[in-house]
């Protein structure tokens, strides 16, 4: 699929899910919080580099500034660290109505899902600033092999890899630091996950472990869309020295495209509340 009808179907389906959940009241719960906020991180995500891309494809404008290169690694950086965070806070989310659903609305109430917002956003940049190090030394390193970069956007292991230095420390820093964020917030995921299976296995019947457990479904399936092709790159870029460059292009702008892309349609496909007031807001209220 072309990268704009990508970045057209993130934008409609995240607009829609932003305007479904604004517009009613009954969705106006943490679950749909969370999705806001993903959709929100979403959009600024695939914008980050979406426009540049077009430019390259569509105009044949082959060249960015080294500072506005900078900018767009940050904010790259950022909003998927974000995400990775939205991801934790759905993860509670769903432990909390799975294993303790009389106190769902009691433990989140209102002013705690504002909280744990108010902690995603400013995680994000915070660790973020982890990478400033980094920043500070591609801006005094000898571009001296090319300052072509094989990408369609500014992408960390693609810079380093050009510069005729010894990258060693901030390779391995940067590896850390991606490991580190990804790896804790996938550790949470898991107890969460695991407290939640326990939980559905000692349902007394089939159709309710069935039921239960179709109400993880699609939070289950953004976070496979978004943590594979994320760690994929990644391992490939560092360990994958015979993997062709075509591919490692197709599968850094995968990461990037394909979740803001699939998350609504995931959630409009499995979750049956935002099925009914999508039909219901463009069948009877219009938009």
């Amino acid at each position: 699929m072309h990268s704009k009808n990508m970045y057209t179907i993130a934008v409609l389906g995240n607009f829609t899910i932003l305007l479904i959940v604004k517009r009613e009241p009954s969705l106006h719960g943490p679950m749909y919080y969370f999705l806001c906020m993903l959709a929100v991180t979403d959009l600024v995500l695939s914008t980050s580099i979406l426009p540049k891309m077009l430019n390259i494809f569509w105009f044949n404008s082959r060249k960015i500034n080294f500072s506005a290169c900078l900018t767009q690694l940050y904010f790259i950086h950022c909003f998927s660290v974000m995400e990775s965070g939205i991801f934790v806070a759905m993860a509670f989310d769903r432990y909390v109505a799975i294993c303790h659903p009389l106190r769902h609305f009691t433990i989140l109430r209102n002013s705690v899902v504002a909280k744990i917002g108010l902690a995603v956003v400013p995680r994000g940049g915070r660790l973020v600033r982890a990478w400033l190090p980094f920043l500070l030394l591609a801006r005094q390193w000898p571009y001296c092999r090319t300052n072509v970069i094989p990408h369609s956007y500014c992408e960390h292991m693609v810079m380093v890899k050009l510069a005729c230095a010894d990258i060693r420390i901030s390779s391995y820093y940067g590896l850390f630091l991606v490991f580190f964020v990804t790896g804790v917030d996938l550790f949470f995921i898991a107890m969460s996950y695991i407290q939640i299976l326990r939980a559905i296995f000692s349902l007394p019947t089939k159709d309710a472990r069935v039921k239960t457990l179709g109400t993880c479904s699609s939070h289950l399936g953004v976070i496979l869309a978004f943590y594979i092709p994320v760690l994929f790159s990644l391992l490939t870029h560092r360990f994958g020295q015979n993997v062709p460059l075509h591919f490692h292009i197709l599968m850094a702008n995968v990461y990037l495209l394909v979740p803001p892309m699939l998350n609504p349609i995931i959630y409009g496909v499995r979750t049956k509340e935002i099925q009914d007031r999508f039909l219901h807001l463009f069948t009877h209220k219009g938009i």
